[in-house]
């Protein structure tokens, strides 16, 4: 039985997914159009195992759907407006202080 998610849910499972940087990429590559699991992990480098275990999160997140074609599966975005929502974030000004919290941020490139 399909449900529907609550706008926090959907803007929760969004934070999820954008989480990891690896998602986040996987999800640019699908914005540009859909791709086989192998043409995926070619693309960003890495084993397909890992690259398994990524479009799972996304799947799960409702972000992306896998269309059978023949015998194996095409990845694409559930929906052709995530592809206008990844746009408007990657043009999103972040203001980020200048003295970080994570004591770590420089080495990790995080936060």
């Amino acid at each position: 039985m399909l449900t529907l998610a609550t706008e926090v849910e959907v803007m929760a499972r969004f934070g999820r997914a954008l989480a990891d940087p690896i998602r986040c990429r996987l999800l640019l590559a699908l914005r540009e159009a859909p791709a086989h699991p192998s043409d995926l992990a070619d693309r960003l480098g890495i084993s397909r195992t890992r690259l398994s275990n990524h479009l799972a999160c996304l799947r799960d997140c409702g972000l992306v759907v896998a269309v059978p074609v023949g015998r194996r599966a095409r990845y694409e975005l559930a929906d052709e407006r995530l592809g206008r929502v990844l746009d408007e974030l990657r043009t999103a000004v972040v203001a980020v202080e200048a003295d970080r919290t994570c004591p770590d941020a420089t080495e990790k490139g995080c936060c």
